[in-house]
């Protein structure tokens, strides 16, 4: 794992140096982007093949070095961070852009023009905040019903920012494909005495499917 300054970006990477994809991922809106789960969701996407940048907002990289812990941004207000941080990774090869919740949102705004142009081949999304926690009535989905990217959500069942039932009443595009990860919470984290399984076991699910994925949508 390392550092590497890219184009004055800093971004945290992990993978392998000819990968058969780069995935720049986001972090949610309360989360570093060296946060537990962003960190075991980096390592599972690497052991696989992928190589991994993760890189944080300006909001973010602030509080590293502040007290003040100003909410976040509108998502909106993000997108042109996003995309300089797509510009210093362009010659990176096959890119998939997303991001965890926030990050994935933000990512799903700029994606269909940059599909468009051949810059990325996908996007990955991990925990879609669909609506905010307790208000389902505010969906944040009226640019996915007519999204053309190749887009891959993978949510938890039992996501207080989505679960399966309500997802499953959302006109989303036939470009989305949703993995469903049994009991996962908005970390995709399920109760292995209630589930049988492991936060470990649907990142190794979650990291396959994508790699299935990504092999069908951007091979080089």
């Amino acid at each position: 794992m390392r550092y590497d300054s890219v184009m004055s970006e800093r971004f945290l990477i992990i993978g392998p140096d000819n990968p058969s994809a780069t995935i720049l991922l986001a972090h949610g809106a309360g989360a570093p982007m060296d946060s537990k789960s962003m960190t075991a969701t980096a390592e599972a996407l690497a052991a696989i093949g992928f190589r991994v940048a993760r890189f944080e907002f300006a909001y973010m990289a602030a509080r590293r070095t502040s007290d003040a812990r100003k909410p976040p941004p509108m998502a909106e207000t993000l997108i042109p961070e996003y995309r300089e941080a797509i510009r210093a990774l362009a010659s990176a090869g096959p890119l998939v852009i997303g991001g965890k919740s926030m990050g994935g949102r933000v990512a799903s705004m700029v994606a269909d023009e940059l599909f468009e142009k051949r810059v990325i081949c996908g996007l990955l999304c991990l925990g879609y905040p669909f609506h905010p926690p307790g208000k389902p009535q505010q969906l944040r989905t009226a640019h996915l019903k007519n999204l053309l990217t190749p887009t891959l959500i993978c949510q938890g069942t039992r996501d207080e920012f989505g679960t399966r039932e309500e997802v499953s009443t959302y006109p989303l595009s036939p470009a989305i494909s949703v993995l469903w990860l049994e009991d996962g919470d908005h970390d995709l984290a399920p109760r292995k005495k209630i589930s049988g399984f492991s936060v470990a076991d649907h990142l190794i699910t979650m990291a396959a499917r994508a790699k299935a994925w990504a092999d069908e949508n951007c091979a080089k």
